[in-house]
């Protein structure tokens, strides 16, 4: 199922970015096959892996002679590759794209790193929150004081993974055209950049100051701010436009509040609105705000989120295997998605995914009893 499900991706096992990478591809219907190294053979089920559901796995040992053979004849019989290491990783293994593409020329490489194949940080070590750094994204974010440290979900999955997704769709359907496949280099830099677009538009028409919590999306408009409730919980409004904000002052009884765009006002706009959602437990704002136009959401933990009653209703968390995970998305009219699979453990598909490659059982036999496959 899934209008994916004629492309095959070859994933080379890695952390984060990749395996999110693979999970949507998997997702989407296309037969995803994860390379893991040897050493995680017997490690136990990942059933609370989600990022890896829907896969199959073979395990190899990529500095075994055999090993990158055996990889490079399932490259034969693949459409993408993806893969996460530092530039040159691949090259050094004897899997770059040098030797894949010439395996099989219609092959999209993907590869995702920090920093990119190339420029002077190229080979550093580094995590989301120093790609975002870079960028000029956390310095956008937090308190005025100083940056807050985010989840890692700008660098690592939205300008990395599903970017690299992006990439190599794009890259497949050009190679439907052309019978050539191409590299993709995907770098959390370059597309934790190309998230903040909209925000250097706001600084080139004078719409956006570099002040922490100054402005309207960062936490400075009190009318795009999460508020305490009486309980403890808390509330997020986000009445930007103006008739969305009168409806706001309207539902909660308001009366002489400040001009919504009076920035010089916006300490005592903030101040009655601490004071008014303090004043009642969270279920109270539920019942007077949610499903109007005040633009309105209670503040829920991971826990309660899916209990809601439209994401229960979307069906927009599931359970595998006894573990509760976000389901796959979006939606399709005509092509519909499939249940997620429980993750494989690691080489629990090898000899399945040889054989339907064309290796003979006397050839799987001999690739284990030399210590390349597992």
């Amino acid at each position: 199922m899934g209008p994916l499900q004629d492309v095959t991706i070859l994933e080379l096992g890695g952390i984060g970015p990749v395996p999110f990478c693979g999970m949507v591809f998997a997702d989407l219907g296309a037969r995803v096959i994860r390379i893991d190294r040897i050493d995680e053979v017997g490690s136990g089920p990942r059933r609370t892996e989600p990022l890896l559901r829907g896969r199959s796995s073979v395990a190899v040992d990529l500095k075994h002679p055999a090993g990158v053979e055996t990889v490079l004849r399932l490259v034969a019989h693949s459409d993408a590759l993806i893969e996460g290491f530092r530039p040159g990783t691949t090259e050094r293994l004897g899997i770059g794209p040098e030797e894949c593409l010439a395996t099989n020329p219609r092959l999209v490489y993907g590869r995702m790193t920090g920093w990119g194949q190339e420029g002077p940080l190229a080979q550093a070590a580094g995590h989301d929150i120093n790609f975002i750094a870079l960028t000029g994204i956390l310095g956008m974010i937090g308190p005025a004081e100083a940056p807050a440290v985010p989840l890692n979900l700008v660098g690592d999955f939205g300008g990395g993974g599903m970017l690299l997704a992006v990439g190599v769709l794009a890259a497949l359907l050009e190679a439907e055209r052309s019978g050539s496949g191409q590299v993709i280099d995907a770098a959390m830099v370059d597309g934790a950049a190309l998230l903040s677009t909209m925000v250097h538009g706001f600084r080139a028409g004078g719409l956006w100051t570099d002040e922490r919590a100054a402005n309207v999306l960062d936490g400075g408009a009190p009318f795009y701010a999460a508020y305490r409730t009486a309980d403890g919980g808390f509330v997020s409004i986000g009445a930007i436009e103006p008739q969305f904000f009168r409806e706001l002052i309207d539902r909660l009884g308001l009366s002489g509040v400040p001009d919504q765009y009076d920035r010089a006002r916006w300490p005592e706009l903030r101040a009655r609105l601490a004071e008014t959602f303090a004043g009642r437990e969270l279920s109270h704002w539920v019942d007077v705000l949610e499903g109007t136009d005040a633009c309105f959401a209670p503040v829920l933990s991971a826990d309660d989120a899916p209990a809601h009653p439209h994401l229960s209703q979307r069906g927009t968390f599931v359970e595998v295997d006894g573990v509760r995970q976000p389901a796959p998305a979006p939606r399709f009219s005509r092509t519909g998605l499939g249940a997620p699979v429980s993750p494989a453990a690691a080489g629990r598909d090898t000899e399945a995914v040889l054989g339907a490659a064309g290796f003979s059982t006397s050839e799987v036999d001999r690739l284990r009893e030399d210590g390349a496959i597992a």
